[in-house]
């Protein structure tokens, strides 16, 4: 992997759905690689929901721990309900991003947080699943780029082979 822009690390995921929808998620933002710590992944994965096969080109990469996975020169976001952590829509996305979670039943360490660069969350009512935090993060992400890609022919190119449907003119 050289010079990745966007990476995930998912700290001790509880079950393949969501881990599958991160893959998913993944796929769809241009994530250069996903890393996952603990054991309750790896012993569901076998029920894997990856349903487009992303982990065939972004790698799913178990790891001991999230920090020795950090690529070079890779700010850390931890992602976390926690206090004083910054609202995401007020969060500037550093180019080079390893972006860690934490799990539904739990939050993460303390350690992971002191060496983050930045922490943020989702200002919800409550909080998301984390294949929905992802997707959000993502998101804000591209939102935020000016890269980002438009127009038909990112349509035409991502959306599902049954869907031919244009918009005709006419307004609400």
């Amino acid at each position: 992997m050289t010079d990745p822009k966007l990476c995930i690390g998912l700290n001790n995921p509880k079950s393949p759905t969501n881990v599958g929808a991160v893959m998913r998620a993944a796929g769809c933002f241009g994530a250069d690689a996903v890393f996952y710590t603990g054991e309750r992944y790896a012993r569901a994965r076998k029920f894997s929901t990856d349903t487009k096969q992303i982990s065939r080109s972004i790698p799913l990469i178990g790891v001991d721990s999230l920090l020795e996975a950090v690529p070079e020169g890779a700010a850390i976001v931890c992602v976390e309900l926690v206090e004083g952590a910054q609202p995401l829509n007020a969060f500037q996305h550093p180019e080079n991003a390893f972006y860690i979670f934490g799990p539904e039943d739990g939050s993460l360490s303390q350690a992971l947080v002191d060496r983050a660069h930045a922490v943020v969350y989702i200002p919800t009512v409550g909080c998301l699943n984390l294949a929905a935090t992802v997707n959000v993060v993502l998101y804000d992400r591209l939102a935020k780029s000016a890269s980002a890609k438009q127009g038909d022919e990112l349509i035409r190119s991502s959306r599902d082979k049954n869907n031919r449907v244009k918009v005709r003119g006419g307004s609400l």
